[in-house]
């Protein structure tokens, strides 16, 4: 499965919810092109027009006309209606309307100098419990081994696999210093902060493999840490998702072996 290229301009959108996220970065681009074509021929006039030059005397007297407050009050209100009328409702919608949580797959992201942890719930959906106490080499995210809920759970590291056109909940926290969990093309960005876990949610629409990074300076090794995200269909999910060691699961104890005699030695005498 090939990587995705950016190029230099926008990112690919393959999230369902990109598309409102995209018009207003397009609408806040050209409304700062526009002002600074037009802030810029106006200092250009005015460089000119009020120039030093013989036969000129400076006039101090304060300009008359209304035309540059009315411009100056409609960039004004043109700045509330895109933070009010566009900013407000696309971030209103995506942090207050999540996926019901029966219908996504709700896993965990935990940043770390310099990885990422991706830490998923198993067949039960549920999390088993985690303490620093447990936190190893070996449990980085330190699950409690004997919690019921964590005998079907298992981690990834810097590899995060999810199906597609499925919502997905993300929680989003760090095991040491501020992160900031990025994937440009399904429109994600949230900071990972110690302490907190906040949920994000997206729903990706075409498979593929994309970088996730970290966009907050976390340490030397910031620049290193870089994890991959593969959508995946549905067969291949399935797959995966069966392939991947369960570490805390307990394998049953061999049955007893009982000694019996054998049926001709009973029969005898």
């Amino acid at each position: 499965m090939e990587k995705i290229k950016y190029g230099y301009l926008m990112p690919p959108d393959w999230s369902l919810h990109g598309h409102g996220i995209d018009q207003l970065i397009y609408l806040v681009h050209i409304f700062m092109v526009a002002l600074f074509i037009g802030w810029g021929i106006f200092l250009t006039i005015a460089l000119i027009r009020h120039r030093q030059r013989p036969g000129h005397q400076a006039n101090y007297e304060s300009a008359t006309s209304k035309l540059p407050k009315f411009i100056e009050v409609g960039i004004v209100l043109f700045e509330v209606f895109l933070l009010v009328g566009l900013s407000f409702p696309i971030w209103n919608r995506y942090k207050t309307d999540p996926p019901a949580a029966e219908d996504a797959l709700t896993v965990r992201v935990v940043g770390q100098q310099f990885v990422w942890n991706i830490h998923y719930p198993g067949e039960d959906g549920k999390f088993g419990k985690t303490s620093i106490k447990f936190v190893s080499d070996f449990n980085p995210l330190g699950i409690d081994p004997d919690d019921p809920a964590s005998v079907d759970d298992f981690f990834a590291v810097n590899q995060f696999h999810i199906p597609v056109n499925k919502p997905i909940i993300a929680q989003i926290s760090s095991k040491d210093v501020i992160h900031s969990f990025g994937v440009p093309v399904l429109r994600v960005k949230q900071d990972a902060t110690p302490g907190m876990a906040v949920p994000i949610w997206f729903t990706a629409t075409q498979t593929g493999q994309f970088e996730i990074i970290c966009s907050q300076l976390c340490g030397v090794g910031h620049s290193l840490m870089k994890g991959i995200i593969t959508v995946d269909n549905d067969e291949d999910f399935g797959k995966w998702w069966q392939e991947q060691p369960r570490p805390f699961k307990k394998e049953a104890p061999a049955e007893a072996k009982v000694d019996t005699v054998p049926e001709s030695e009973a029969t005898k005498g």
